[in-house]
């Protein structure tokens, strides 16, 4: 690390990155390049470009990864109808590769040495970065300084700034008391009183959505167009990725959809309370298992629930460039070939109803699922032999038991 001339940060301009970039200067004695992405947080970012500029930062890069984030990273991850641990969308775990990935671009262009994150010894961030910067970049070095300096509170950090002269932007009004991250996918809400599990969130700390007690009285419905498993459109208006999560996330969030509070398992060891607002991403979870419904065969359908918890413990554990995760993903695209249709949605009051689907490549028959008369299509006499048959071996077995 003595050898570092120049390393790449992941910056946003806050409080925790801005020290970084003067501790580096200091303790590595390096030229520091900093990486701003725009995956949809809603900040305005040029504030970040003004500070870095005042910290003497020579390579600023700002990026609008948006729809690169929603189109080869969401996309993909929702073909899969993922859930981790039952509930989680996985809105921060999914943004975390592209971000590796850009800075490891980033350092290459710029000629950097290492890299630099702003994650802690304690969370997940810590991992997914540097996974996905190593399978991206074997020789990448990285500085993590959370796990290096001894600024372990707000207030050290304060004074840091104070000792070095280093702008603290002071808002006026409440400052949120919640470590927060958000992207187009989600927003999530961790620390103050969600410490404690057994303390109901304030209702003024969620941002996106409306309770669900305070959401209109009546229904909003729509209809969601999907081509090879993807969502192309909404009412019948083609969007782009980006433009089409962020509609969703408008509409749900108007209706209360999209909030959990959970305690997570974390990869380092520890349980983790957190709260997610992810309305648009609820929204697609339904929908897409409603046009798969009409569209994958049984065998197929149930072979990607099988490796959905699989699938999402790698992307929750850092794992997107792994070979096993690239795998399942190649399977999972093979799937979606037929998975084109339309889903109609009804939205009232949290909840997300699914009440019609429809396609072109819908394996449902009906003429042969009827209870009126079939017309032959099905001989009902054959589920007798195919009873027996799959009751054998329990026979066999019960008959020795006695």
């Amino acid at each position: 690390m003595s050898e570092i001339n120049k390393v790449v940060l992941a910056y946003s301009g806050g409080l925790d990155t801005s020290v970084i970039v003067k501790w580096l200067q200091q303790e590595y004695q390096c030229e520091v390049v900093t990486f701003t992405a725009d995956i949809g947080q809603g900040e305005e970012l040029e504030p970040a470009r003004k500070k870095a500029e005042a910290m003497g930062i020579q390579q600023i890069f700002i990026e609008d990864l948006r729809e690169e984030f929603v189109r080869d990273y969401v996309f993909p991850m929702f073909r899969a109808n993922p859930l981790y641990e039952g509930e989680y969308l996985l809105g921060t775990s999914i943004a975390r590769p592209l971000i590796s990935k850009r800075m490891v671009e980033i350092a290459r262009e710029t000629g950097a040495d290492a890299i630099a994150h702003g994650a802690t010894g304690k969370g997940n961030d810590q991992v997914r970065f540097e996974l996905g910067a190593y399978a991206l970049s074997p020789s990448v070095k990285v500085i993590a300084p959370w796990r290096e300096w001894d600024l372990t509170s707000r207030d050290r950090l304060l004074k840091y700034c104070a000792d070095h002269n280093i702008p603290v932007e002071k808002k006026r009004g409440k400052k949120s008391p919640y470590s927060m991250d958000a992207n187009l996918l989600h927003i999530s809400y961790e620390g103050d009183v969600l410490e404690n599990p057994a303390n109901e969130p304030e209702e003024d700390m969620w941002q996106w959505t409306v309770s669900p007690e305070s959401a209109p009285d009546e229904a909003t419905y729509i209809d969601l167009e999907y081509d090879r498993g993807d969502p192309v459109s909404i009412n019948g208006e083609r969007l782009s990725p980006a433009e089409l999560l962020y509609e969703l996330n408008k509409t749900a969030g108007a209706h209360g959809i999209g909030r959990v509070d959970i305690v997570e398992n974390r990869y380092v060891g520890m349980k983790s309370r957190g709260c997610y607002e992810t309305p648009g991403g609820t929204i697609l979870l339904k929908a897409h298992r409603a046009i798969e419904s009409i569209t994958l065969d049984r065998e197929l359908a149930h072979l990607k629930d099988d490796l959905m918890p699989r699938y999402v413990s790698l992307i929750y554990n850092g794992y997107w460039w792994s070979p096993e995760r690239e795998a399942i993903q190649a399977l999972i695209d093979q799937s979606q070939k037929f998975v084109c249709g339309r889903v109609r949605l009804k939205l009232y009051k949290g909840n997300v109803i699914v009440v019609g689907r429809e396609s072109d490549n819908s394996l449902f028959d009906e003429e042969i699922a009827t209870f009126e008369d079939d017309a032959g299509s099905y001989d009902q006499r054959d589920a007798e032999g195919f009873i027996k048959l799959n009751a054998l071996r329990m026979r066999i077995a019960a008959k020795k038991n006695r």
